[in-house]
């Protein structure tokens, strides 16, 4: 067998730069939405977390916003709600998600919790 000579053609070079830089902006999108994902399902827990701190409080009487803001890293704390649900039900927070990119308002997440009567 004769060695034939490897001959690119002209371009061909630069072929696989062009299309890395042609997918970095869907994989930049792609990151920013599993990452958004990530802190939604966090706001998820930690609004679970702030419930159950708030139900703890008004078991024993406490202030069930300062149990719940308690247990809040700081970036939540300023727009946590916590209400008493009728008839002594429990305790509902929500807080809002916080956004990856910008100033977006992605809605709020909330949690409801009661402690039940444990001397019986």
């Amino acid at each position: 067998m004769a060695h034939v000579p490897h001959r690119r053609l002209r371009g061909e070079g630069g072929q696989a730069t062009v299309e890395l830089v042609a997918l970095l902006p869907l994989l930049a999108v792609l990151a920013a939405l599993l990452w958004q994902a990530v802190v939604a399902g966090q706001a998820v827990w930690f609004a679970g977390s702030a419930a159950r701190a708030a139900a703890r409080a008004d078991a024993v009487g406490g202030d069930v916003r300062v149990a719940a803001r308690g247990v809040l890293p700081a970036r939540l704390r300023d727009d946590v709600r916590v209400d008493r649900l009728d008839g002594g039900d429990g305790v509902r927070v929500a807080i809002e998600i916080p956004s990856v990119v910008g100033a977006l308002r992605l809605g709020s997440v909330s949690a409801r919790a009661q402690l039940r009567d444990q001397t019986r």
